[in-house]
């Protein structure tokens, strides 16, 4: 672990197929036992319809956690990926079903494009799915590079794209 100050960040859950609500419980358990990481604060729980991939896939359940984390970003996606891998996730086709998907969506204010690490996440600013469970927790987080909030992304997009709000307890 790097010794960092501690940064707040912010992840993208994602999960349709299998369990979807025990994967995000799951995940969200898992992050918060991680050595340097804290979840400070989740969002409602939004069922959506796929974005893109191939036909007939089943909805999507759909969260943002905030976590405050002594990580670099790099070792905080690492830790994104090895919880995915305890849940089965497998990348066999591109935008295609999971059992579970764990996005770094901001960390900090930074900046990165790197191949591994694309800061802030680059389609967020498109996904109601994201933005929607995200004006949950940071409104008012000013994305670095377009200069807009997370409220003023989601208000721009057309329609809520298929995210319905849940009542479920997570």
């Amino acid at each position: 672990m790097s010794v960092n100050k501690v940064v707040t960040a912010y992840l993208g859950l994602g999960a349709n197929l299998g369990d979807r609500l025990a994967a995000l419980r799951g995940a969200r358990q898992l992050l918060s036992l991680a050595p340097g990481t804290q979840v400070s604060a989740v969002s409602a729980l939004y069922e959506t319809e796929p974005l893109g991939g191939p036909q007939g896939q089943g909805p999507y359940l759909n969260a943002v956690l905030q976590v405050a984390s002594e990580l670099s970003a790099k070792e905080l996606l690492g830790c994104c990926l090895e919880v995915e891998q305890r849940f089965g996730r497998e990348r066999l086709v591109y935008h295609g079903p999971r059992t579970l998907d764990i996005d770094l969506l901001f960390f900090a204010d930074r900046v990165c494009r790197e191949q591994d690490l694309i800061l802030p996440h680059r389609r967020l600013h498109l996904r109601a799915f994201v933005l929607i469970p995200l004006c949950d927790l940071a409104p008012g987080l000013r994305h670095p590079l377009l200069g807009k909030t997370v409220r003023e992304m989601r208000d721009q997009l057309l329609g809520d794209q298929g995210v319905k709000r849940l009542s479920l307890v997570w």
